[in-house]
């Protein structure tokens, strides 16, 4: 079932983030492709057992539910997903990063 919805970064700090990296970065465009894949369906990446959703997201964002998107070269991206309205889903970035930091975020 594909469900629509806007991307936004969850602060602004990480859109500069990524705005900052260079165009021709691997990354950067890794991140651009699952931007659009998310546009496309919210649901594209992997929910994450709401046992396994670090505290830190919880008390940070208030978020209930976590998403893992899987970027080439073992990088992951982490998302949530919002409703903005009834109709309209909202995909918002927490960040990305390495597998090595993606396991020590996750206490895996």
């Amino acid at each position: 079932m594909k469900k629509p919805s806007k991307v936004v970064f969850i602060e602004d700090e990480l859109e500069v983030s990524f705005n900052s990296l260079r165009n021709d970065d691997p990354i950067k465009k890794s991140i651009s492709r699952a931007i659009d894949d998310l546009k496309e369906n919210a649901f594209s990446g992997i929910q994450v057992p709401k046992r396994l959703i670090p505290k830190s997201y919880i008390q940070k964002y208030g978020l209930n539910n976590l998403w893992k998107y899987d970027l080439p070269q073992g990088w992951r991206l982490l998302y949530t997903i919002t409703a903005e309205n009834e109709v309209e889903l909202i995909s918002a970035i927490l960040e990305w990063f390495n597998h090595k930091k993606y396991e020590k975020r996750m206490k895996y």
